[in-house]
């Protein structure tokens, strides 16, 4: 499942079709909001709409806003209570507050700027959209970092410049069709990840083992080489057997990966790193490795060990450690 939202391309799409469209971005939230900032909805100059900002509560109001925004082509910064009836209804336990920023594309968002941003998220690199009611709309890549990795939308210090974080979607690459993998997938899809197993044991790595995942029968270091390694990219390395584990793990330490994980005890690692070295990597190289994988949680059997190191990969993300 891709569970990459293609909001600014819907849009992009429906503005070039001649439909005229808006992107309508989540700003601010208050209380148990929906949505989180950043969440958008585009909406075409005939209704369609495309994406949410509440979970159903405000959208019709905001559709009804766009429409007359993008008539009088100007950008409108909307604000709406969501009373406890409402948040019910979509699942959360009260009420909230949202601030909803409405951008008119062509008139207030340009269209050649969004193009940049749908290339941007086509070819993976990380990009915030700086935009606001008054403010000098812009890409940037650099300069936001902390944002980016905790995927962060938000106002800046002067409250009226938003950025909007645009990251690439999190993969998690899974070395070896073991037992574990077979839990640690659908918790890796749940948490939004898009999965990808690499074994050449295709006794292992079956449709009947792994319905409906994408499974590469390649040797490992071939395989991850071909899928792309990037800082939105966890590695989990699961086969016990180091001509397996050893090549993508090489592969891994040239790349700016965020997690490397690799199960064994911790003798297992301890001979893990005498390799590693040999080969002439550097002990700082080596210490990105996380093994033995997981947090210590005391996990028994491959479902807790998934769990374990489902919940690492989380910590490693956002905290970053």
């Amino acid at each position: 499942m891709n569970r990459f939202d293609d909001i600014p391309e819907t849009a992009l799409a429906w503005y070039r079709a001649g439909k005229r469209a808006a992107l309508a971005t989540v700003v601010e939230t208050w209380g148990s909001a929906p949505r989180r900032v950043g969440s958008q909805l585009a909406i075409s100059g005939r209704g369609e709409i495309a994406g949410s900002v509440s979970g159903g509560c405000v959208e019709g109001a905001v559709v009804a806003e766009a429409l007359d925004a993008i008539e009088e082509g100007k950008p409108v910064l909307l604000e709406y209570g969501v009373s406890d009836g409402d948040a019910f209804a979509v699942g959360l336990a009260c009420g909230g507050t949202i601030r909803v920023l409405v951008e008119p594309i062509g008139s207030v968002l340009p269209e050649p700027l969004l193009a940049d941003l749908v290339l941007a998220r086509e070819a993976r690199v990380p990009v915030a959209y700086v935009t606001g009611m008054a403010a000098t709309r812009r890409l940037v890549r650099e300069g936001y970092a902390e944002r980016f990795r905790m995927d962060r939308s938000g106002f800046d210090e002067d409250g009226e410049t938003f950025v909007a974080i645009h990251n690439p979607p999190l993969r998690l690459i899974i070395v070896g069709a073991v037992h574990i993998a077979q839990a640690l997938v659908p918790m890796a899809r749940i948490a939004g990840y898009d999965p990808l197993l690499i074994d050449p044991r295709e006794s292992f790595a079956s449709d009947a083992r792994f319905p409906g995942e994408t499974i590469l029968h390649d040797w490992p270091d071939e395989a991850v080489q071909a899928y792309g390694l990037d800082g939105r990219t966890a590695l989990v390395l699961l086969t016990h057997d180091p001509k397996l584990d050893d090549p993508a793990l090489a592969e891994a330490l040239r790349s700016d990966v965020f997690y490397i994980g690799a199960l064994g005890s911790a003798r297992t690692h301890a001979k893990r790193v005498e390799r590693l070295e040999s080969a002439g990597f550097s002990p700082d190289e080596i210490a990105r490795i996380h093994g033995p994988i997981g947090l210590d949680i005391g996990a028994a059997g491959p479902a807790e060990i998934a769990l374990a190191v489902l919940a690492e990969i989380t910590r490693v993300l956002r905290l970053g450690a």
